[in-house]
């Protein structure tokens, strides 16, 4: 099993340093699957290619009791194990590159934290073909950003009646962090062979959700994804499942109502073993929805306020035209993890100072992020109590008074489409209303009026012409340099409190 990685200008010089293997020797690791050998193609100022080998005794593997079964039968001896890269290939990666994986790199720190042009060349891959021609591989990699090149060749030129071989060339192009592109891999290589060489168990959970961090929670594949890398275990997909949402989402994943998702939106989730494509999820084209609004104010100086695990944040950390990011909470907990989820340990000082995570309430004033570009409450308005939003808006429209803020909350029309939210409950158990969206207007547009911001409405989410979009977005943009009115006159609109979740 061989696999390299190469890349090219101004980075190759570094790729040995990130890969923490030294390039002018060739290194042998002996690991419980066979000998592993790391050596350097090559390496000079303009590419730098390093190459992984496994080698494997597949008679040694089929009658060692470590990997199974029964050494008579004949499928222990007759597979693709010594060639094909499978689990064996991927354990090797995540043991022989370990510090490279954590993009750990204390003499290219910046290297390690940044995106690189990076070639990833696999010489034998399983990557069935599905019923529109296209390869496995390409339906797992391509999603996040790579370029695939599949080679498929027949099984034997002699014999082309036996149709194409079940294994290509895999070919990977992309700027990619060397470490997301080492986990991705890890993950992805044992999915495409549709098994694992261990007996999986409860901590593999664990080993997939740190792996697939700030990838897999929003692929289109992912049930099919966590069902093969779980072994197809129903209780530790449904876990992996769960919890991927609540990382994603920052929801208590199990408070919410039977059937509602496991996101705050109340849409269904496709079954983990479903091996279709899912249309982009509402938290992912709400972030989009907001990350434009911020594009059209230009903002660089933005504070998530009750930014939770860090969902949208880590949306702003990765675009470098925003030059202060601040992200507050009520919660210590919701910072810590944000602080994980933003991988603030493995980034350079330069890249950790535009970043700060501050413990806080919407609902008291902050110096800390006054007089910012803009301030984003991202579904953070149900959660508050009615008869508390007058503080809400004192302290961000009249003490913080950004240059703009983005506020989105969900559609109470739209929860008619969520067949499995009973009628009269929210969409999570924490909101304490859920606004329609005249109701929605009339507090944006008092709001706006009493502190000198202009408003713009706008639709996330599939518009229904009947019910309007599962989300509602408001823009305000600030036209005056004071406010017009001090918050204690602020009045509410009538609140559809419904029942509780």
């Amino acid at each position: 099993m061989l696999v390299t990685i190469t890349t090219r200008g101004e980075a190759a010089p570094d790729l040995s340093h990130l890969l923490h293997k030294h390039p002018g020797r060739a290194q042998t690791f002996d690991l419980s699957v066979g000998t592993a050998h790391v050596f350097y193609p090559a390496d000079s100022a303009e590419v730098c290619t390093a190459a992984l080998l496994l080698e494997v005794d597949p008679i040694a593997l089929a009658r060692s009791k470590r990997y199974g079964a029964d050494a008579q039968a004949l499928s222990r001896y007759v597979n693709d194990r010594p060639y094909a890269a499978t689990s064996m290939l991927a354990l090797a990666i995540a043991q022989v590159f370990r510090s490279a994986m954590g993009g750990h790199s204390a003499s290219r720190p910046e290297r390690a934290a940044a995106p690189l042009d990076l070639e990833i060349a696999l010489t034998s891959v399983p990557s069935e073909v599905d019923e529109h021609g296209t390869g496995m591989a390409t339906r797992l990699f391509a999603p996040l950003g790579w370029d695939v090149d599949e080679a498929r060749a027949p099984l034997d030129p002699t014999r082309p009646e036996w149709g194409d071989a079940g294994t290509v060339g895999l070919r990977l192009h992309g700027r990619v962090r060397l470490a997301d592109a080492l986990r991705q891999l890890t993950v992805l290589l044992p999915v495409l062979d549709d098994a694992k060489h261990y007996w999986v168990g409860d901590d593999e959970v664990g080993t997939l959700l740190r792996r697939g961090e700030g990838w897999l929670a929003e692929h289109p594949l992912r049930g099919l994804i966590t069902s093969r890398s779980l072994a197809h275990q129903r209780a530790l997909v449904d876990d992996a499942t769960s919890r991927l949402l609540e990382l994603d989402d920052g929801s208590a994943t199990g408070a919410v109502p039977a059937g509602a998702g496991g996101d705050d939106d109340g849409t269904a989730e496709v079954s983990p073993s479903d091996d279709v494509p899912v249309e982009t999820p509402l938290h992912r084209r709400r972030a989009e929805a907001v990350l434009t609004a911020l594009a059209d104010v230009r903002a660089h100086t933005v504070a998530d306020v009750g930014c939770g695990e860090g969902a949208l944040l880590r949306h702003l950390f990765a675009d470098r035209s925003f030059t202060t990011v601040i992200g507050t909470d009520v919660a210590p907990r919701e910072l810590a993890r944000a602080e994980r989820r933003l991988r603030l340990d493995d980034v350079s000082d330069e890249q950790r100072a535009r970043v700060r995570l501050l413990q806080s309430s919407v609902t008291y004033s902050d110096d800390r992020i006054a007089g910012l570009d803009a301030v984003v409450l991202m579904e953070v308005v149900e959660h508050v109590d009615p008869d508390r939003l007058p503080a809400l808006e004192a302290s961000v429209f009249g003490a913080a008074r950004p240059g703009a803020v983005v506020v989105t909350t969900p559609n109470a029309e739209h929860n008619v489409r969520f067949e499995h939210l009973a009628a009269g409950r929210f969409r999570h158990p924490d909101h304490r209303f859920e606004w329609t969206r005249a109701e929605f207007r009339t507090w944006a547009t008092a709001v706006g009026d009493r502190h000198g911001y202009m408003v713009e409405f706008r639709p996330v989410g599939d518009d229904d012409p009947a019910v309007g979009p599962p989300t509602q977005l408001a823009l305000f943009r600030r036209t005056t340099a004071t406010a017009t009115a001090t918050p204690g006159a602020t009045t509410t609109p009538t609140i559809s409190t419904g029942g509780t979740a």
